[in-house]
């Protein structure tokens, strides 16, 4: 079990000098600016998110809370453990936009103070902003799928906003639909209906 330091603690550190494992890097605690993740054991910061990225991510969380089944939970911005390295050997983990789980993934992160795991995990939501279209679109799109993720959906704020859902096809990774705009509605994983032009206000 990883213990983590307490949400909102944030402290100066230094990049480390070697490769991390997943242990190590759930050890650094939080930055006290901007956010990391961890590729290949290397830490990777990224500055905190525009407003209009922040302001999307709460209004799809709103509109994904009523209609969620009950034993799915969604949870913003916080680590996902992918699990693409054994133990003790340099890891990865992401922090998206937002994630969907189950119910007692979120009670067990909770509960034990982990990250979540990437077979916990339902969809990942990430939101493009103009500095990670490649990293959402090529990178973490081949990172979520190595690690098994269901369902990744990409969501790009550049008018007209516009939604791409992305579902494991076994072993050629996501297989991607074509962009939506106004109206994204599935019955995968779960039925849903959202107005991607109201993640704008």
């Amino acid at each position: 079990m990883i213990a983590l330091p307490k949400p909102g603690t944030a402290r100066r550190w230094e990049i480390p000098d070697h490769l991390l494992t997943i242990e190590e890097y759930a050890a650094l605690g939080e930055t006290d600016t901007g956010f990391t993740e961890l590729v290949e054991g290397r830490v990777v910061m990224s500055p905190s998110p525009s407003r209009k990225h922040n302001k999307a991510a709460y209004l799809l969380g709103r509109q994904l809370e009523s209609q969620l089944p009950a034993e799915l939970d969604f949870t913003p911005d916080i680590d996902v453990d992918l699990g693409l390295a054994p133990r003790g050997e340099p890891g990865f983990s992401r922090r998206p936009d937002l994630l969907i789980t189950y119910r007692e993934a979120s009670a067990r992160v909770d509960e034990e103070g982990d990250m979540y795991r990437a077979a916990e995990v339902v969809v990942v939501v990430e939101i493009v902003s103009p500095g990670s279209k490649r990293t959402d679109y090529q990178v973490k799109h081949d990172e979520y799928a190595d690690a098994g993720i269901p369902h990744y959906w990409i969501i790009d704020m550049s008018e007209p906003i516009s939604l791409v859902a992305c579902h494991q096809a076994g072993e050629f990774g996501y297989m991607d639909a074509a962009a939506v705009t106004g109206t994204f509605t599935t019955d995968v994983p779960f039925p849903v209906k959202l107005d991607l032009n109201a993640l704008l206000d």
